[in-house]
């Protein structure tokens, strides 16, 4: 009879290198979590940076069309939106002879650094109040909403990549 002998090709890991492969996909994984975050940053920056933009070109495209002439402008008014839902939803242009509006956005971007309070993954407060608004006549250190909207910019108090406040872009 033949002594017990174990096989010689054994076709499976070890418990040693089943830990060490485990070890090692939690180094990698940890090291990964910052540089994703700065991803997420990024592309969030990057869809400020756009917003701002277009909604800012929409304002100047508003004000340019009040001093064409087509859009009807009060004596005491500065000639810029009095509200920002008044670039998607669209103007009357007193210059056209039908019922004619002009619209500057298609939409109005939500600010991207908005936070809403909504569980349920529902955006309850309208674009138009996720940003700041500054008036003609209030001053840029001290931004103030008012009879119109002369700039918008970001509520957020976070910093950015350049480490200025998102706040002052």
């Amino acid at each position: 009879m033949r002594p017990f002998t174990t096989p010689t090709n054994n076709l499976g890991f070890t418990l040693v290198e089943l830990m060490v492969v485990v070890a090692i996909m939690a180094i990698l994984a940890t090291s990964a979590m910052p540089l994703r975050e700065l991803v997420v940053k990024r592309e969030k920056e990057q869809q400020l940076r756009i917003a701002l933009w277009q909604i800012r070109s929409a304002i100047d495209a508003y004000k340019q069309a009040v001093d064409d002439g087509r859009i009807e402008k009060k004596e005491d008014e500065s000639g810029y939106p009095p509200r920002l839902d008044d670039l998607f939803m669209g103007v009357q242009d007193i210059k056209s002879t039908e019922e004619k509006y002009i619209y500057f956005m298609r939409r109005l971007p939500r600010d991207p650094l908005f936070q809403d309070l909504d569980v349920a993954g529902i955006e309850a407060t309208p674009a138009a109040d996720t940003w700041g608004k500054r008036s003609y006549e209030s001053s840029p250190d001290n931004p103030q909403e008012g009879d119109d909207v002369f700039d918008i910019y970001s509520r957020s108090e976070s910093t950015a990549l350049n480490g200025t406040t998102y706040k002052e872009w």
